[in-house]
């Protein structure tokens, strides 16, 4: 029998990881003083789960000013909708093997 735990995906397994992405599915796009204040993280930590969104291409960024300040935008991608879904079909197949 298959170990039910490798369908889970290894890159939403971290808790602010799949908060961002559970923001983003939610939302058209969220702004990064937006993410930080809602999930309560330091700038850092939000910079370094927001990368690794990115590398997976999970999510896309826009840059732009808003009057002359910097604003950050994240959009959740195509490829990281279909994560997202993957992983919750994932956990619910795993919490369904589990009844007895």
């Amino acid at each position: 029998m298959k170990n039910p735990f490798e369908n889970l995906d290894k890159i939403l397994e971290h808790r602010l990881r799949l908060q961002i992405v559970s923001v983003l599915v939610a939302n058209d796009s969220y702004a990064f003083n937006e993410l930080k204040e809602l999930l309560d993280t330091t700038d850092g930590n939000l910079a370094t789960h927001i990368k690794a969104l990115e590398r997976e291409k999970y999510i896309s960024v826009t840059k732009s000013f808003i009057e002359k300040k910097p604003n950050t935008r994240y959009k959740i991608s195509e490829r990281g909708r279909s994560a997202f879904k993957k992983h919750l079909d994932a956990l619910e197949e795993l919490i369904k093997q589990q009844k007895k």
